[in-house]
């Protein structure tokens, strides 16, 4: 068995290659149990190990879960689908909105929130902000969490001598988040730049995100800008990448 390009599979690859398309075609449902290991190796006629490894790459690729004891059941997760431009429209976060509120009706809850005050910036971070060496940073360090299942962790890094003794060095920023906040300081965003690629996770990104070391993660990082072009803040976020769908719409 060969995949799109010609490269033959191994067992493995294709063993979860024919339950990928078992699950596609609804044969297992969201929440069904698949076939134990055991059952598979004998079905298919190859060692448990090679089961095993088919397992593994279902998981690694978000469509099972597994735990120790268990047999393995189909995620019933559906990935949020992130609206881009739309979430950061200033008619959102400015009417008190949160950002989320594009995406989709699930809104997460932040299950893990930090803040750090006159921390040290990391220098690709005070070269974006345009620090001085003895410029400092309010770091917002948040754990979002969707039905349960942790989807995204972000560090937030605002310049300290902006936001110092506003309520975006509080926990909770209030209606309509850290622009909002930020319009308050007279520095509302009115441009934004996002980058995004794709890596695998270091051991603590995979740890909080609950997410197998060998699953890739989507790193995004947005900048945003005020009317005289300075930079008011870098968000770096960690996002599961089985657990999103990037959507950018926009005219020609």
């Amino acid at each position: 068995m060969t995949d799109e390009t010609g490269v033959q599979l191994t067992k493995a690859q294709q063993i979860a290659a024919e339950l990928k398309a078992a699950i596609e075609r609804g044969d297992y449902g969201p929440g069904d149990r698949l076939p134990g290991e055991n059952a598979l190796a004998a079905e298919y006629e190859v060692a448990a190990l090679t089961a095993r490894r088919a397992m593994k790459i279902l998981r690694t690729e978000g469509l099972i879960e597994t735990k120790r004891g268990a047999v393995a059941r189909v995620i019933s997760f559906h990935p949020i689908r992130r609206r881009g431009i739309q979430r950061l429209a200033r008619n959102r976060w400015g009417s008190g909105k949160t950002v989320w509120s594009a995406d989709d009706h699930r809104a997460p809850d932040v299950d893990q929130i930090t803040v750090l005050e006159d921390a040290a910036a990391p220098q690709h971070i005070s070269d974006v902000l345009e620090l001085t060496p003895d410029d400092t940073v309010c770091v917002r360090s948040r754990r979002y969490v969707v039905e349960g299942r942790p989807v995204m962790i972000a560090e937030s890094y605002l310049p300290q001598s902006l936001v110092a003794g506003s309520p975006i060095v509080q926990a909770d920023t209030g209606p309509g988040g850290i622009y909002a906040r930020l319009a308050d300081l007279g520095h509302a965003p009115t441009h934004f730049r996002e980058e995004i690629r794709v890596r695998m996770p270091s051991s603590e990104e995979a740890d909080r995100l609950a997410i197998p070391t060998d699953r890739t993660v989507i790193k995004l990082a947005r900048t945003a800008f005020d009317s005289e072009g300075r930079a008011v803040e870098i968000n770096e976020m960690t996002m599961d990448s089985t657990a999103y769908v990037l959507d950018y719409e926009f005219d020609a």
